[in-house]
């Protein structure tokens, strides 16, 4: 049982969901600090509404029917979507497609340099400061 349980822990997708929770919960900071920093305030430029929660009330005997809470959460909802997709998704969608078109023009994609490479860069930057050939070799 200790067996199975380790090598479920130290399964690459299980640390890579981890790594996923934390980087969600950052993710959600920055978005949650967007719509309530921003947007919710321009909503209540725009309505001119401190809340919601507080509006289109139904009583019916002793049920509360609180419409707008339900259309606060809504409108909340839109409104982290609409960040996620502006900030986040509508970015990364053009950088995409600006891969593809370099890639269908023949034209080499932005590739990070190889270890070797940046090797070579960092022994070449050395080499220049301390005034010794680099030693590349001529092709």
């Amino acid at each position: 049982m200790l067996q199975g349980f380790k090598e479920f822990i130290t399964r690459g997708n299980v640390i890579d969901l981890a790594v996923a929770v934390v980087i969600g919960a950052a993710f959600t900071a920055v978005v949650n600090s967007i719509v309530n920093g921003l947007i919710t305030p321009l909503l209540g430029l725009l309505f001119r509404a401190d809340s919601l929660d507080g509006a289109l009330i139904l009583q019916v005997g002793d049920a509360k029917f609180t419409f707008g809470a339900v259309l606060g959460a809504i409108i909340s909802f839109l409104a982290v979507a609409l960040v996620v997709y502006l900030v986040f998704v509508l970015p990364m969608n053009t950088y995409r497609e600006r891969q593809q078109a370099k890639i269908a023009a023949g034209e080499p994609a932005d590739e990070p340099p190889t270890e070797t490479q940046l090797l070579e860069q960092i022994r070449d930057l050395l080499a220049e400061q301390r005034g010794a050939p680099s030693g590349r070799h001529s092709d």
